[in-house]
């Protein structure tokens, strides 16, 4: 059953949620540091992980900057904070704070940051320009702010088309805007940028065209499985919608030459003039 507060979540919060995002995180693991290379973080830097979750970025980031560095792990949902503070008891990790906040309303906690990191939350929430706006105010001048979001979700599709995807991808869509957000907030970014006193140096689209065989099939794959159950709840599908499109997808992937096109994600890494 949901409780209050996966209910406030558009994705929720439940046990199945913190599963996929852990998986999620693993399948982009390589995608994110390579990035995080680039955006020159390093040893001794104070970092935030703007919309943590659970924590797996987080935790990559403390191993990143070390023990004379520091990350502050930002997140409204107490449930996935608790899931982060375990981990890092269990590790004795002592370089991550755990902050909830709401992203929407007030300061962030810090300042003077050498870099944030920000995936997947701006496309959630009803003012992310507003949030853009505080990250700025967050950094340190030269400081970097570094994103992955959604810039085309609706290039998610079947290769051949798969119907049932198409309408499952077209309802998260109408689900995150009619709870104020925006899917494609990436084509909204750089602009939002530039108003919050941040110079991109560097922006490119993320895509992949992935067989049953490769990893990040996986990461469409467990959506399919966690989603429709989602939007079920929040009646934007039917009971009968979510088993048929996962019966139709399994069948998809029981095909060795079934192909899928990701999400478009965008890769931005910005600086504070």
């Amino acid at each position: 059953m949901s409780t209050p507060e996966d209910r406030d979540y558009v994705v929720g919060t439940h046990d199945a949620e913190i599963e996929r995002l852990r998986l999620q995180h693993h399948l982009w693991r390589h995608r994110v540091l390579d990035c995080w290379r680039r955006a020159k973080l390093r040893r001794g830097y104070r970092v935030a992980d703007i919309g943590a979750g659970p924590g797996y970025a987080s935790l990559d980031l403390a191993d990143l900057v070390g023990p004379t560095g520091h990350v502050h792990a930002v997140e409204r949902s107490r449930r996935f904070l608790s899931v982060l503070i375990a981990t890092m008891q269990e590790r004795r990790i002592c370089n991550v704070t755990a902050e909830e906040a709401d992203l929407e309303a007030g300061d962030l906690p810090f300042r003077e940051l050498d870099a944030t990191w920000c995936r997947w939350v701006l496309c959630f929430l009803r003012q992310p320009d507003a949030l853009v706006r505080r990250i700025a105010h967050s950094l340190r001048p030269g400081g970097c702010a570094i994103f992955h979001e959604y810039v085309d979700y609706r290039s998610w599709r079947a290769a051949p088309p798969l119907p049932s995807l198409e309408r499952f991808v077209a309802a998260v869509m109408s689900s995150w805007r009619n709870e104020g957000g925006e899917p494609n907030i990436g084509l909204y970014l750089p602009a939002m940028l530039g108003r919050a006193g941040l110079r991109v140096i560097a922006a490119e689209p993320v895509s992949y065209f992935l067989g049953t065989e490769e990893p990040l099939w996986a990461w469409l794959a467990a959506f399919i499985e966690t989603g429709p159950q989602r939007l079920v709840e929040l009646s934007r599908m039917t009971a009968s919608e979510a088993e048929e499109l996962r019966t139709d997808f399994r069948q998809f992937g029981a095909h060795s030459e079934a192909r899928m096109l990701t999400p478009t994600v965008l890769e931005v890494l910005a600086v504070k003039e």
